[in-house]
C-alpha cells in the first residue's frame, strides 16, 4: 500500500488481504443466517460506499442495488425454491456512457456450514473489491459498463446467481460474464469453463502466464467433479459467454481479472457474441495460450490422422526399399510392434488399475491425498513397467539381423502413435545418429504431456476427498498416471529397448515401486493432516418422528447420520476415542420409509443415501428451533377421481420437502415448478423439494393434486417427508453432540447440524 503512489493502476494485494482478514472475522456465512443476510450484506455495503468517496465522480457512475429474488428452478433431482436470499449488485460507467451492454463479473461471500469462508469465495469478493476501486479511480474509461455481483447463496446451491440472471434488471443487458470461484489449496488460476460459443480470445491476449485446457472443462461437463459452480446457471439460464477462473491464492489471481475487466470492455461487445461453435483451448506450459474452434480441431484432427496413416506406409515402404527386405516381411514386423505397443498400452492401464484395487482391498486407499508425490512409486512407475515389458521381453527373445537396429526402432515408433511427420522419413538413413535426434524432437512432446498431465492431478486430488465412497477414488488417479505415461513416454519405449540396460531400468522401477509400497502403508500414507487436508465428516444430528395414518407416533427416536465424503468412510476413526457403536447402514429402511428415513439436505446427499449410516444415540436431541406443517385443506376434484392437499409450512431457513405417492397413487399437478412432473422418464418418486429463505421468513405455502387408479381417495394416499435443517450458528448444538465432536482427532474437519424430521401419511 506504501507504494500505490509510486505504481497507480496496479492491482494492491495488501489492501484486499486486509479485507479479507475482517471478511474472515465475521465466520460462517450461512444463507438465513443473521452473518449472512445482515453482517455480511452492511459489511460489503460499507466497502462499497468507501469506494464510492475515492471514485472519480467526474468519470464514473458508480450504483448499488440489494437484491431479493424469489424463485425456484431444477437442481440435480430436486426443486430448489428459495424466498428473500440477498444480492449485492453494484455497477461501475462511464459518466457519459450510454451502453446498453454490460460485463458481469461474479463471486460470492456465503459460506458451507461452519466455514468463514476465507478461500471458497471470501478471496474472490475483495478481489472485486479492489478491481472495483481501481478501476473507480483510474484516468482511463472503458467503453461498457461493468456489473460486480457480490451474490449470497451460491453454497444454497447456485440461488442467487438463478435470482440475479432470471429476474435482475440488469441481467438482460449483461453480454459476458467472469465467474470467480475457488477449490483446493494453493496454485494458480486455472481458466476451466467457457462458453456457450465463445473463445475467450481475451484471456489469450492479456494473460502474461495462461493456464488453461478445454480438458479441465470436459472434465467438469462429465460431472467427474463433485461439484457445481454459477457458471452453469450464466450459461443455461442467462445463455451469455461466460468463462470460470478457479484460484486460491490472493497474489495471482488478481492480475488476470483486472485486466480482463479493463481489456475486454473496450472490445465491442458484438465481437464478444458473435462467435458460434465451442472453442478449444490450452496453453502450454503456462508460456502462451493457444484456441480455435471446435470445428477447425475437428478439420485438423481428421487431415493429421490420415496423414499419419499415409506417412506410415510411405516410410515402411522406404524402409522395405532400402533394406532390401521385402514388403511382407516389414509389415509382419511392424503387425508384431504393434500387438506389442498395444499389450504394453493394456499393462501401462492395468498394473496401476491393479495396484489401486489392491490398496482399495487392504483398505489403503488416498495414501496419495496428503503427500501426492506417493504417485510416482505406486503408480506412475508400474506404468512404465507395464509400457516397456512387452517390447522388452520381445527384443530380449527374439532378433532380426536382417532389419537394422534403427529400423527396427522406427517400426516401433509408428507402431507406438500413428501421428507421424515428414522427418521421420528423412531421418530414416542417417545411422545412430538420429536417436539423439529423436530424443530432442520428443522432448517437447514428452514436457506438454507431463504438464497436461500435472493439470489432471491438479484438478483431482482435492476433489478425491470429497468424491463419496461409491467408487475407489484411486482407480481414477491409477487411470490417469498410466494415460498420462503412455503419452509421455510412448516414444521412448524403442529408445530403450535399443539398449542393454533395458532389464536394470526394469528392475529398478520394481524396486521404486516397492520401496514407495512400503512408505505408503506407514504413517506417510495416511491421507489426512490437521491443517492442509482433513478429513471430512458430515453428520446431522436427527431427531425422527414418524406419524402414521391416524395419527400415532410409531417412530420417536434421535442418532446422527453420516453422509460419507470419501471411500474410508469412517474407518479411519476407529482407532479414536469417538464412540461409534451400533452403527449401521441405512439401506434396510429405504423401502420401509420416505428417503430410506434419513433427512438428506441436497440431492447430492439423497443419491448417495443407500450408502449413508444411522448411529443412534440415548439422548434425545434437542431441536432449538420450530418446525410446523399444517394441512389447510383437503378437497376433491368435481369429477372425484383426483385430490388436492394445501398445506403450510414454517421452520428454520433451511427445509425439505420428500413426496412419495402410495400404491397406485401419482401426482397430477402441484404448485411448485412442473418440470420433475414434465419429465416422468428423468424424475421419479420420492420428490425432493428444498426451500430456503434469506430475509424472508413468511410461511411457505404450497398444494398438491393425486390422483389414484380406482378412484378411491379416503383412504392413505401419499407419504410426506418434512426437514428441518438448522444450519447456522444461530441455533445451538446440544451437549451430548458437542461431547461427540470433541471426541474426534484433530484431522477431522465436522459439517453439521442439528435436524428434525417428521413423515406423515396422508
Amino acid at each position: 500500500m506504501a507504494d500505490e503512489p509510486l505504481k497507480p493502476g496496479q492491482f494492491v494485494a495488501e489492501r484486499a488481504q486486509k479485507i479479507l482478514y475482517e471478511l474472515d472475522r465475521i465466520g460462517p456465512k450461512v444463507v438465513g443466517s443473521t452473518a449472512n443476510e445482515v453482517t455480511t450484506v452492511a459489511f460489503l455495503l460499507n466497502e462499497v460506499e468507501k469506494i464510492r468517496s475515492e471514485m472519480r465522480g467526474d468519470l464514473f457512475h458508480l450504483e448499488v442495488d440489494v437484491q431479493q429474488p424469489t424463485g425456484s428452478y431444477v437442481v440435480g433431482t430436486m426443486t430448489s425454491i428459495y424466498q428473500g436470499i440477498q444480492n449485492v449488485v453494484v455497477k461501475l460507467s462511464n459518466a457519459n456512457s450510454n451502453s446498453s451492454s454490460f460485463l458481469l463479473i461474479n463471486s460470492h461471500f456465503d459460506t458451507k456450514p461452519g466455514s468463514p469462508g476465507a478461500g471458497d469465495d471470501g478471496t474472490m469478493v475483495v478481489v472485486m473489491l479492489e478491481v472495483l476501486r481501481q478501476m473507480s479511480i483510474s484516468e482511463s474509461g472503458f467503453m461498457h459498463p461493468i456489473v460486480f455481483l457480490f451474490n449470497g447463496a451460491e453454497e444454497n446451491p447456485l440461488q442467487a446467481s438463478h435470482g440475479f440472471i432470471t429476474q435482475h434488471k440488469w441481467a438482460p443487458n449483461c453480454k459476458a460474464v467472469i465467474n470467480l470461484e475457488v477449490g483446493g489449496n494453493g496454485g494458480r488460476d486455472i481458466l476451466f469453463q467457457s462458453g456457450p460459443n465463445n473463445p475467450w480470445l481475451y484471456y489469450k491476449q492479456h494473460s502474461k502466464h495462461p493456464f488453461a485446457s478445454t480438458l479441465a472443462e470436459e472434465i467438469f461437463q462429465f460431472g467427474i467433479l463433485p461439484s457445481d459452480t454459477d457458471f452453469r446457471i450464466f450459461r443455461d439460464y442467462g445463455n451469455i459467454p461466460a468463462s470460470t477462473l478457479f484460484q486460491d491464492v490472493l497474489f495471482r489471481i488478481p492480475e488476470k481479472t483486472f485486466y480482463l475487466s479493463f481489456e475486454l470492455y473496450p472490445m465491442p461487445v458484438n465481437y464478444i457474441t458473435r462467435s458460434t461453435g465451442h472453442a478449444v483451448f490450452f496453453d502450454f506450459l503456462g508460456l502462451f495460450f493457444v484456441t480455435y474452434t471446435e470445428k477447425t480441431g475437428i478439420i485438423l484432427n481428421y487431415c493429421f490422422a490420415v496423414a499419419s496413416v499415409l506417412l506410415v506406409g510411405c516410410s515402411l515402404w522406404k524402409m522395405s526399399c532400402v533394406s532390401e527386405v521385402s514388403a511382407g516381411r516389414i509389415s509382419i514386423l511392424f503387425a508384431s510392434h504393434l500387438g506389442l505397443h498395444l499389450a504394453g498400452c493394456l499393462l501401462c492401464i492395468g498394473l496401476p488399475l491393479l495396484m489401486s484395487v489392491l490398496y482399495d482391498v487392504s483398505d489403503r486407499t488416498m495414501t496419495y491425498y496428503s503427500n501426492n508425490w506417493l504417485v510416482i512409486g505406486l503408480y506412475i512407475c508400474p506404468a512404465i513397467i507395464g509400457l516397456v515389458l512387452p517390447s522388452s521381453l520381445y527384443h530380449s527373445f527374439k532378433s532380426d539381423d536382417k532389419i537394422s537396429h534403427p529400423y527396427q526402432m522406427y517400426v516401433g515408433l509408428h507402431a507406438h502413435c500413428v501421428v507421424l511427420s515428414l522427418l521421420t522419413i528423412a531421418l530414416t538413413a542417417i545411422g545412430y545418429y538420429w536417436v539423439l535426434t529423436v530424443q530432442i524432437s520428443q522432448l517437447f512432446q514428452y514436457v506438454y504431456f507431463c504438464y497436461l498431465f500435472y493439470i489432471f492431478l491438479v484438478i483431482f486430488f482435492p476433489a478425491m476427498g470429497r468424491n463419496r465412497d461409491s467408487a475407489n477414488p484411486d482407480m481414477l488417479i491409477a487411470l490417469i498416471c498410466a494415460v498420462g505415461t503412455f503419452f509421455a513416454l510412448g516414444f521412448v519405449v524403442p529408445l530403450i529397448n535399443m539398449f542393454r540396460w533395458s532389464p536394470y531400468l526394469l528392475i529398478g522401477l520394481g524396486v521404486v515401486t516397492f520401496i514407495f509400497s512400503m512408505i505408503s502403508i506407514t504413517e506417510v500414507g495416511f491421507p489426512y493432516r490437521p491443517k492442509t487436508s482433513v478429513m471430512r465428516v458430515n453428520f446431522l444430528q436427527t431427531r425422527r418422528m414418524f406419524y402414521e395414518y391416524d395419527g400415532s407416533l410409531s417412530v420417536n427416536d434421535s442418532g446422527y447420520y453420516f453422509d460419507y465424503q470419501d471411500r474410508r468412510a469412517l474407518r479411519p476413526l476407529k482407532d479414536y476415542a469417538v464412540n461409534l457403536t451400533g452403527l449401521t447402514s441405512v439401506d434396510g429402511y429405504c423401502d420401509k420409509y420416505v428417503m430410506c428415513g434419513i433427512p438428506c439436505f441436497w440431492s447430492s446427499w439423497c443419491r448417495g443415501i443407500s450408502s449413508a449410516a444411522w448411529l443412534p444415540r440415548e439422548e434425545e436431541v434437542a431441536v432449538p428451533g420450530n418446525l410446523e406443517l399444517n394441512l389447510l385443506n383437503k378437497t376433491l376434484s368435481k369429477s372425484g377421481n383426483s385430490a388436492r392437499f394445501e398445506f403450510e409450512l414454517a421452520g428454520p431457513p433451511h427445509m425439505g420437502l420428500y413426496i412419495r405417492p402410495l400404491d397406485g397413487v401419482a401426482v397430477e399437478d402441484w404448485s411448485f415448478i412442473r418440470t420433475m412432473l414434465d419429465k416422468p422418464d428423468k424424475y421419479s418418486p420420492p420428490y425432493q423439494i428444498y426451500f430456503s429463505y434469506g430475509v424472508d421468513s413468511s410461511p411457505f405455502k404450497f398444494h398438491i393434486d393425486f390422483v389414484k387408479s380406482d378412484g378411491q381417495l379416503n383412504g392413505p394416499i401419499f407419504e410426506l417427508g418434512v426437514v428441518g435443517h438448522y444450519v447456522s450458528q444461530d441455533f445451538e448444538r446440544d451437549e451430548t453432540t458437542l461431547r461427540f465432536i470433541a471426541d474426534l482427532p484433530d484431522f477431522v474437519y465436522t459439517m453439521e447440524w442439528p435436524s428434525l424430521f417428521m413423515r406423515y401419511i396422508f
